[in-house]
């Protein structure tokens, strides 16, 4: 067992039987290796996302007939090389089928689209800012958690941003959540002085399909479109970067002074990226978005 951990798969083809017979044939640990690894036992008929030596053994039990200890079971998985990791999170409302279709059908045709008429491309997305934040690390003596001050006034901030493949960047800064009077609003200012027709990419949030935000998109005569990304899918939208750039290098890393506003600080931040279109391409070039091309 030791010689064939290491090898994966290959340790599991049939050898001639030395000793106790084993519990489970070589194709159906095979079958074991294939429930476990890239799917979930919801897909099996449980009401639980991740697996457990429990949910193995229980299906071993309903497949095979066949009943193994709970120790016998991670014996099993270890032998199969699958190892107990933290996941990453992803919504289970994730639709695969229409993530692809935008890669591969809705992205070329709005690209193709845009170059006839002579049409601008951004990316849209919102999110906000607590001056309480803390993101990152630090160091620390080992078993000691380290604590962190930070200010006792609860100061927030929400921004909205949109970015072009070209290198544009344009924010707004706005007060709590957001409605749809604040998202026309936002948008108006967003369409002052564009002299080209604008498609605006961005996630399908309520408040972005309201009857008030339609009605002001009709108003613009095609001069403004909003088009929809696959729900559940934030990494399709490079303006996520922004975001996460914004709060790993800006306030969390330099907190405010007493007496300071958050607002002015999260504006001044913004506005430095929006001098720097070499950094706002960057955010194109990152592997989630690679299928934005052709523009």
């Amino acid at each position: 067992a030791a010689r064939g951990r290491g090898r994966g798969l290959r340790a599991l083809a049939s050898t001639p039987c030395t000793g106790r017979p084993r519990t489970l044939t070589p194709a159906e640990e095979r079958q074991v290796f294939r429930w476990v690894n890239g799917k979930n036992p919801m897909q099996y008929g449980f009401d639980f996302g991740l697996w457990t030596r429990r949910i193995v053994q229980t299906l071993l039990e309903q497949k095979f007939g066949v009943h193994l200890s709970l120790a016998s079971v991670g014996t099993l998985l270890a032998r199969l090389d699958l190892t107990v990791q933290k996941p990453l999170q992803r919504a289970y409302q994730r639709d695969p089928q229409a993530i692809e279709r935008w890669q591969r059908e809705t992205w070329p045709a709005l690209a193709r689209q845009a170059k006839r008429e002579r049409a601008e491309i951004y990316f849209w997305d919102e999110s906000g800012f607590r001056a309480d934040q803390v993101q990152g690390r630090t160091w620390g003596r080992k078993g000691h958690t380290p604590i962190v001050s930070v200010p006792g006034q609860r100061q927030g901030i929400s921004a909205a941003s949109a970015v072009s493949a070209q290198g544009a960047f344009w924010f707004a800064t706005y007060p709590g959540g957001l409605n749809g009077e604040w998202f026309v609003r936002l948008l108006k200012q967003l369409m002052q002085r564009r002299t080209k027709p604008l498609h605006l990419v961005l996630d399908g949030l309520p408040t972005h399909k309201s009857k008030m935000v339609k009605a002001y998109v009709e108003s613009t005569r095609g001069k403004l479109t909003l088009h929809f990304l696959p729900g559940y899918a934030p990494e399709l939208n490079p303006d996520e970067l922004v975001w996460s750039h914004a709060k790993r290098t800006g306030q969390a890393r330099r907190p405010l002074q007493a007496g300071e506003q958050l607002e002015p600080r999260i504006r001044a931040q913004l506005s430095a990226l929006g001098r720097n279109p070499e950094r706002v391409r960057a955010f194109f070039r990152h592997p989630s978005v690679a299928y934005i091309t052709d523009l």
